[in-house]
Protein backbone atom coordinates (compact mmCIF):
# COMPACT_ATOMS: atom_id res chain seq x y z
CA UNK A 1 0.00 0.00 0.00
CA UNK A 2 1.36 3.76 -0.88
CA UNK A 3 1.27 6.43 2.25
CA UNK A 4 -2.74 7.76 1.18
CA UNK A 5 -3.92 3.75 1.19
CA UNK A 6 -1.97 3.60 4.62
CA UNK A 7 -3.59 6.44 6.21
CA UNK A 8 -7.01 5.27 4.64
CA UNK A 9 -6.72 2.09 5.90
CA UNK A 10 -6.25 3.28 9.59
CA UNK A 11 -8.91 5.49 9.56
CA UNK A 12 -11.54 2.43 8.95
CA UNK A 13 -9.15 -0.36 10.83
CA UNK A 14 -10.27 2.03 13.81
CA UNK A 15 -13.64 3.28 12.53
CA UNK A 16 -14.56 -0.69 12.34
CA UNK A 17 -13.72 -1.17 15.86
CA UNK A 18 -16.07 1.76 17.22
CA UNK A 19 -19.02 0.83 15.33
CA UNK A 20 -19.97 -2.62 15.69
CA UNK A 21 -22.91 -1.97 12.70
CA UNK A 22 -20.08 -1.96 10.05
CA UNK A 23 -18.85 -5.77 10.56
CA UNK A 24 -22.54 -6.57 11.18
CA UNK A 25 -23.09 -5.51 7.46
CA UNK A 26 -20.22 -6.77 5.89
CA UNK A 27 -20.83 -10.34 7.64
CA UNK A 28 -24.68 -10.55 6.48
CA UNK A 29 -23.29 -9.16 2.81
CA UNK A 30 -21.25 -12.50 2.55
CA UNK A 31 -23.76 -14.39 4.73
CA UNK A 32 -26.19 -13.67 1.61
CA UNK A 33 -24.11 -14.02 -1.14
CA UNK A 34 -23.63 -10.09 -1.81
CA UNK A 35 -20.15 -10.37 -1.75
CA UNK A 36 -17.73 -13.31 -0.95
CA UNK A 37 -15.15 -10.65 0.65
CA UNK A 38 -14.59 -7.27 2.61
CA UNK A 39 -12.33 -6.35 -0.05
CA UNK A 40 -14.95 -6.68 -2.76
CA UNK A 41 -16.91 -3.71 -0.91
CA UNK A 42 -16.81 -0.29 -3.18
CA UNK A 43 -16.06 2.56 -0.50
CA UNK A 44 -18.10 5.66 -1.71
CA UNK A 45 -17.05 8.15 0.65
CA UNK A 46 -16.05 9.02 4.15
CA UNK A 47 -16.82 12.14 6.08
CA UNK A 48 -15.45 13.91 8.79
CA UNK A 49 -16.78 16.90 11.19
CA UNK A 50 -14.96 19.74 11.69
CA UNK A 51 -15.05 23.17 14.06
CA UNK A 52 -14.95 25.85 11.88
CA UNK A 53 -12.37 28.59 13.78
CA UNK A 54 -9.16 29.98 12.57
CA UNK A 55 -6.03 27.54 13.09
CA UNK A 56 -8.77 24.55 12.69
CA UNK A 57 -11.81 23.14 10.69
CA UNK A 58 -11.81 22.45 6.74
CA UNK A 59 -8.77 24.39 5.61
CA UNK A 60 -6.37 22.44 8.45
CA UNK A 61 -7.79 19.09 7.53
CA UNK A 62 -7.69 19.30 4.18
CA UNK A 63 -4.48 19.56 3.74
CA UNK A 64 -3.53 16.07 4.16
CA UNK A 65 -5.85 14.88 2.07
CA UNK A 66 -5.11 17.74 -1.02
CA UNK A 67 -0.90 16.83 -0.41
CA UNK A 68 -2.19 12.71 -0.73
CA UNK A 69 -3.46 13.85 -4.70
CA UNK A 70 -7.28 14.81 -3.46
CA UNK A 71 -9.11 17.28 -5.61
CA UNK A 72 -11.24 20.40 -3.78
CA UNK A 73 -14.75 20.23 -5.42
CA UNK A 74 -18.25 21.70 -4.71
CA UNK A 75 -18.96 23.59 -1.74
CA UNK A 76 -22.63 22.89 0.44
CA UNK A 77 -24.06 25.52 3.18
CA UNK A 78 -26.16 23.61 5.55
CA UNK A 79 -28.44 27.17 7.12
CA UNK A 80 -30.05 25.01 9.56
CA UNK A 81 -27.31 23.24 11.14
CA UNK A 82 -25.20 25.78 10.40
CA UNK A 83 -22.53 24.20 8.57
CA UNK A 84 -20.25 24.62 5.56
CA UNK A 85 -18.56 21.74 3.97
CA UNK A 86 -16.95 20.24 1.00
CA UNK A 87 -16.21 17.35 -0.76
CA UNK A 88 -13.27 16.23 -2.83
CA UNK A 89 -12.15 13.90 -5.26
CA UNK A 90 -9.55 10.77 -4.84
CA UNK A 91 -6.48 10.43 -7.13
CA UNK A 92 -7.76 7.00 -7.85
CA UNK A 93 -11.03 5.33 -8.80
CA UNK A 94 -10.62 2.54 -6.31
CA UNK A 95 -9.96 5.19 -3.42
CA UNK A 96 -13.25 6.77 -1.48
CA UNK A 97 -14.41 10.33 -2.28
CA UNK A 98 -13.92 12.59 0.96
CA UNK A 99 -16.59 14.96 2.51
CA UNK A 100 -15.43 17.36 5.07
CA UNK A 101 -17.73 19.58 7.18
CA UNK A 102 -17.44 22.56 9.34
CA UNK A 103 -19.46 23.82 12.27
CA UNK A 104 -19.96 27.59 12.05
CA UNK A 105 -19.43 28.80 15.00
CA UNK A 106 -19.58 32.71 14.85
CA UNK A 107 -23.41 31.78 13.93
CA UNK A 108 -24.14 29.98 17.23
CA UNK A 109 -25.18 31.97 20.68
CA UNK A 110 -21.92 33.76 22.13
CA UNK A 111 -22.72 31.09 25.13
CA UNK A 112 -22.09 28.33 22.97
CA UNK A 113 -18.81 30.35 20.97
CA UNK A 114 -17.54 30.83 24.32
CA UNK A 115 -18.14 27.12 25.72
CA UNK A 116 -16.11 26.42 22.03
CA UNK A 117 -13.19 28.27 22.21
CA UNK A 118 -12.60 27.66 25.78
CA UNK A 119 -11.60 23.92 24.10
CA UNK A 120 -9.72 24.70 20.62
CA UNK A 121 -8.10 28.09 22.04
CA UNK A 122 -5.76 25.43 23.30
CA UNK A 123 -4.37 25.01 19.44
CA UNK A 124 -2.96 28.13 18.81
CA UNK A 125 -1.50 26.85 15.70
CA UNK A 126 -2.28 24.79 12.57
CA UNK A 127 -1.22 21.38 13.89
CA UNK A 128 -1.36 19.69 10.55
CA UNK A 129 1.40 22.49 9.16
CA UNK A 130 3.69 19.92 12.10
CA UNK A 131 2.88 17.23 10.44
CA UNK A 132 5.24 15.12 8.01
CA UNK A 133 2.04 14.19 5.88
CA UNK A 134 4.43 11.57 3.77
CA UNK A 135 4.91 9.81 7.23
CA UNK A 136 1.44 7.85 7.43
CA UNK A 137 2.25 6.57 11.09
CA UNK A 138 2.47 10.31 12.39
CA UNK A 139 -0.82 11.00 10.52
CA UNK A 140 -3.16 8.59 11.33
CA UNK A 141 -1.92 8.76 15.01
CA UNK A 142 -3.16 12.40 14.64
CA UNK A 143 -6.10 11.99 13.72
CA UNK A 144 -6.94 9.60 16.30
CA UNK A 145 -5.58 11.73 18.69
CA UNK A 146 -7.17 14.55 21.25
CA UNK A 147 -6.70 18.01 20.08
CA UNK A 148 -7.97 19.44 22.81
CA UNK A 149 -8.83 18.47 26.48
CA UNK A 150 -11.12 16.15 27.51
CA UNK A 151 -14.68 17.74 27.75
CA UNK A 152 -16.60 17.80 30.59
CA UNK A 153 -20.45 16.00 30.38
CA UNK A 154 -21.55 19.52 31.52
CA UNK A 155 -20.20 21.29 28.74
CA UNK A 156 -21.33 18.38 25.97
CA UNK A 157 -24.96 18.69 26.98
CA UNK A 158 -24.99 22.48 27.09
CA UNK A 159 -23.45 22.53 23.36
CA UNK A 160 -26.29 19.31 22.39
CA UNK A 161 -28.75 21.80 23.21
CA UNK A 162 -28.01 24.30 20.32
CA UNK A 163 -25.85 22.11 17.82
CA UNK A 164 -26.03 18.24 18.38
CA UNK A 165 -22.75 18.55 15.54
CA UNK A 166 -21.35 21.03 17.85
CA UNK A 167 -21.51 18.12 20.86
CA UNK A 168 -20.56 15.26 19.12
CA UNK A 169 -17.62 17.32 17.61
CA UNK A 170 -16.23 18.06 20.74
CA UNK A 171 -16.03 14.73 21.45
CA UNK A 172 -14.70 12.54 18.97
CA UNK A 173 -12.84 15.54 17.19
CA UNK A 174 -11.62 13.75 13.89
CA UNK A 175 -12.43 10.19 14.40
CA UNK A 176 -14.27 8.83 11.54
CA UNK A 177 -18.21 10.31 11.15
CA UNK A 178 -18.79 7.23 8.62
CA UNK A 179 -18.14 5.24 5.74
CA UNK A 180 -20.08 4.75 2.71
CA UNK A 181 -21.01 1.54 1.14
CA UNK A 182 -21.03 1.75 -2.50
CA UNK A 183 -24.77 -0.40 -3.53
CA UNK A 184 -25.51 0.44 -7.58
CA UNK A 185 -22.70 -2.50 -8.44
CA UNK A 186 -24.44 -5.25 -6.21
CA UNK A 187 -25.92 -8.51 -7.39
CA UNK A 188 -29.82 -8.29 -8.95
CA UNK A 189 -32.06 -6.39 -6.91
CA UNK A 190 -29.96 -5.25 -4.14
CA UNK A 191 -28.14 -2.55 -6.51
CA UNK A 192 -31.64 -0.96 -5.88
CA UNK A 193 -30.92 1.32 -2.25
CA UNK A 194 -35.01 0.46 -1.25
CA UNK A 195 -33.96 -3.40 -1.79
CA UNK A 196 -31.06 -2.74 0.29
CA UNK A 197 -32.49 -0.91 3.30
CA UNK A 198 -35.16 -3.55 3.48
CA UNK A 199 -32.22 -6.48 3.56
CA UNK A 200 -30.18 -4.21 5.80
CA UNK A 201 -33.70 -4.12 8.33
CA UNK A 202 -34.09 -7.47 8.20
CA UNK A 203 -30.74 -8.12 9.81
CA UNK A 204 -31.74 -6.26 12.47
CA UNK A 205 -30.22 -2.71 11.35
CA UNK A 206 -32.24 0.44 12.53
CA UNK A 207 -31.67 3.35 10.04
CA UNK A 208 -32.11 6.77 9.96
CA UNK A 209 -35.86 7.86 9.08
CA UNK A 210 -35.50 11.43 8.93
CA UNK A 211 -36.55 12.96 5.35
CA UNK A 212 -37.33 8.96 4.59
CA UNK A 213 -35.22 6.28 5.03
CA UNK A 214 -34.00 6.92 1.22
CA UNK A 215 -32.60 10.61 0.39
CA UNK A 216 -33.13 11.58 -2.65
CA UNK A 217 -31.41 14.27 -4.85
CA UNK A 218 -33.77 16.64 -7.12
CA UNK A 219 -32.03 14.42 -10.23
CA UNK A 220 -33.06 11.06 -8.93
CA UNK A 221 -29.80 9.74 -9.34
CA UNK A 222 -27.92 10.20 -6.03
CA UNK A 223 -29.72 8.42 -3.35
CA UNK A 224 -28.61 7.54 -0.08
CA UNK A 225 -29.70 5.98 3.23
CA UNK A 226 -27.70 5.53 6.62
CA UNK A 227 -27.92 3.32 10.10
CA UNK A 228 -28.48 5.60 13.12
CA UNK A 229 -25.28 5.51 15.34
CA UNK A 230 -25.16 3.20 17.93
CA UNK A 231 -24.31 4.15 21.18
CA UNK A 232 -20.66 4.80 22.59
CA UNK A 233 -20.15 4.35 26.25
CA UNK A 234 -17.66 7.33 26.51
CA UNK A 235 -15.61 8.79 28.89
CA UNK A 236 -15.43 12.50 29.75
CA UNK A 237 -13.28 14.80 32.29
CA UNK A 238 -13.36 13.74 35.87
CA UNK A 239 -13.40 9.99 34.39
CA UNK A 240 -17.54 10.39 34.06
CA UNK A 241 -19.09 8.52 31.76
CA UNK A 242 -22.44 8.94 29.87
CA UNK A 243 -23.44 7.13 26.67
CA UNK A 244 -23.35 9.11 23.61
CA UNK A 245 -23.32 8.90 19.78
CA UNK A 246 -20.57 6.96 18.32
CA UNK A 247 -20.79 6.93 14.59
CA UNK A 248 -22.37 5.30 11.81
CA UNK A 249 -22.69 3.25 8.25
CA UNK A 250 -24.14 4.84 4.87
CA UNK A 251 -24.89 3.15 1.80
CA UNK A 252 -24.97 4.90 -1.54
CA UNK A 253 -26.89 4.16 -4.94
CA UNK A 254 -25.18 6.51 -7.59
CA UNK A 255 -27.53 6.15 -10.61
CA UNK A 256 -26.08 6.40 -14.04
CA UNK A 257 -26.86 9.68 -15.98
CA UNK A 258 -29.75 9.90 -18.57
CA UNK A 259 -28.27 8.65 -21.95
CA UNK A 260 -25.62 7.06 -20.62
CA UNK A 261 -26.47 3.57 -19.45
CA UNK A 262 -24.34 1.54 -21.84
CA UNK A 263 -21.21 3.75 -20.65
CA UNK A 264 -18.84 2.48 -17.99
CA UNK A 265 -18.72 3.98 -14.54
CA UNK A 266 -17.89 7.31 -15.10
CA UNK A 267 -21.26 7.88 -16.40
CA UNK A 268 -22.80 7.76 -12.76
CA UNK A 269 -24.39 10.63 -10.81
CA UNK A 270 -21.22 12.44 -9.22
CA UNK A 271 -20.68 14.99 -6.43
CA UNK A 272 -23.32 15.24 -3.35
CA UNK A 273 -26.46 16.66 -2.62
CA UNK A 274 -27.69 18.74 0.70
CA UNK A 275 -30.36 18.36 1.42
CA UNK A 276 -29.82 14.52 1.63
CA UNK A 277 -26.21 15.32 3.28
CA UNK A 278 -28.88 17.60 6.25
CA UNK A 279 -30.58 14.35 7.14
CA UNK A 280 -27.84 12.42 7.01
CA UNK A 281 -25.99 14.21 9.46
CA UNK A 282 -28.76 13.34 11.77
CA UNK A 283 -28.02 9.77 12.39
CA UNK A 284 -26.03 11.02 15.21
CA UNK A 285 -28.64 12.76 16.60
CA UNK A 286 -30.93 12.48 20.12
CA UNK A 287 -34.27 12.55 17.84
CA UNK A 288 -32.55 9.04 15.63
CA UNK A 289 -30.84 7.89 18.54
CA UNK A 290 -33.45 7.71 21.41
CA UNK A 291 -35.97 6.08 18.83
Amino acid sequence: MNNLELILEGLMRRYKQRVPDVNRVITAMIAEGLITNEQEIENDHIAFRTIGVPQLGIQSLEKIFIHHGYTKKDYYYFGEKKLDAYWYAPPAPKLPRIFISELRVKDLSAEAQELIHSYTDEVTVDPVDALHLDDPAQVDAFLHSGLWRLPTYADYAALAVESEYASWTIYNRYYLNHFTISVHNLKGEYGDIVYFNEFLEKHGLKLNDAGGKVKKSPDGLLLQSATVAGMINATFAGQEQHPIAGSYVEFAERRLLPGHEQLPEAARREGFEAANANKIFESTYSSQTNK
